[in-house]
């Protein structure tokens, strides 16, 4: 009856593109994040196939991006991102140490080595419903200084360092307090989610602290250059119009290159600070909760890295304005060159005019003369033939009108010469 949208079925499921399951205590979840981009997606997805032939389970689709299903004693999760994949390997199971035997020694190790990208985030999840001092919490981190707080009205309790530990793993310890399963399984993702999301939008941070030093050179050349513009003894515009260009390339590439990554950063960052806000955090007395932590330690980072970004933006306009400057001051120079080029050559056409009416005279002059010295023998031969003639009188008589004769020819022929030019 209707004529659908090739999308629309996609785009209507999108909603539900990534439903992390529920969890119920006690269990743990060991979270792997790879950074590989686009080009690794053949292989990311040739990988994880080989994953499910172990397990006899059937692989995802060639355009799913989202993959669960339980093997034997755990369940694995698959999402694959532009940038990065995602592998959580959830186990339900009773334990007596958290972040002792994680579910990550279940997996065969051939497999993970082979895992295609560079490993961006480890983290170990464990949750249980047992009520811990604080001295045991402490031991549990290692005695590192934690975060924490009470999260979803309180359903909860969330301990974190934000530390690698001794296995190349980040730790989280949350204690069920009436989590729902459904709400224990979106609490869990969003706390996986805020470490792959902070990891994510550091990448920039690396790029920027590199950045910094030739910002800053490329902001001190070009202070150079616009004082040596604004030098009156400056001549080189040349020069100084060749520099001007290299410094506008350079400029171009650094923000070409680094322009992606800051934009990722920001949009991953957004993402993090919504996850912070959807865990609904309430103090706990003597710690920091990771809303607190996050805008201390990583808000810096993404300032530098927002503020290296604004620079590129400023330093780019700043070139394109010296530039246009100098080429207006070139170009103002041109035209008076211009300008004096067009006097010298009205002055020569003035010269050459008058050189032209000299000439035109002198050569009336000259056919007037040569067209009466040949009146002057026809009038001779007519005196000898018998004619009464005075040749003298006549040939005296004849040079005005020969003279006024050409110079009316010479007038009619300029003005066909003009005529045949408009």
């Amino acid at each position: 009856m209707f004529v659908e949208h090739p999308q629309r079925v996609a785009l209507h499921n999108e909603i539900h593109a990534r439903p992390f399951g529920g969890v119920q205590s006690p269990a743990r979840c060991t979270c792997i994040a790879f950074h590989a981009g686009e080009e690794l997606d053949t292989d990311v997805r040739t990988h994880f196939q080989g994953f499910c032939q172990r397990y006899s389970l059937t692989p995802p689709a060639p355009d799913q991006k989202y993959y669960e299903a339980q093997c034997d004693g755990f369940s694995v999760i698959w999402e694959r991102h532009a940038e990065f994949t995602v592998y959580v390997f959830k186990r339900q199971a009773a334990f007596d140490h958290p972040f002792d035997d994680p579910v990550i020694n279940l997996i065969p190790q051939d497999w993970l080595a082979a895992t295609p990208g560079l490993l961006l985030v480890g983290l170990h999840i464990a949750m249980d419903r047992d009520e811990r001092s604080s001295d045991e919490v402490s031991r549990l981190f290692d005695h590192n200084g934690l975060t924490g707080s009470r999260v979803l009205g309180g359903t909860a309790m969330v301990w974190t360092d934000f530390r690698l530990h001794g296995d190349g793993f980040g730790r989280i310890l949350i204690r069920d307090q009436g989590l729902e399963v459904l709400q224990a399984g979106r609490l869990i993702q969003r706390l996986k989610e805020i470490e792959v999301y902070r990891m994510m939008a550091l990448l920039a941070f690396p790029l920027a602290h590199c950045a910094t030093p030739k910002v800053s050179e490329i902001d001190t050349r070009l202070s150079s250059i616009t004082a040596e513009m604004a030098s009156k003894s400056h001549t080189d515009d040349e020069g100084t119009l060749q520099k001007l260009t290299d410094l506008a390339a350079q400029t171009e590439e650094m923000a070409a290159s680094l322009n992606y990554r800051f934009s990722a950063a920001r949009a991953y960052y957004r993402i993090l600070q919504a996850r912070l806000v959807e865990l609904r955090e309430e103090r706990v007395e003597g710690l920091q909760t990771m809303t607190e932590f996050m805008e201390r330690r990583l808000a810096p980072a993404m300032r530098t890295c927002q503020n290296i970004g604004d620079r590129l933006e400023v330093l780019s306009k700043r070139v394109a304005r010296a530039n246009n400057l100098l080429r207006t001051r070139v170009d103002i120079l041109l035209e008076a060159q211009n300008r004096d080029l067009l006097a010298s050559m009205d002055r020569r056409v003035k010269l050459q005019l008058r050189l032209q009416q000299t000439v035109e005279g002198l050569s009336v002059a000259a056919i007037t003369y040569y067209a009466v010295g040949l009146l002057g023998y026809l009038f001779k031969a007519l005196k000898d033939t018998g004619l009464p003639i005075n040749d003298r009188l006549a040939t005296g008589l004849a040079v005005p009108v020969v003279l006024a004769a050409i110079w009316v020819s010479m007038r009619h022929i300029k003005k066909a010469l003009h005529r045949d030019e408009g």
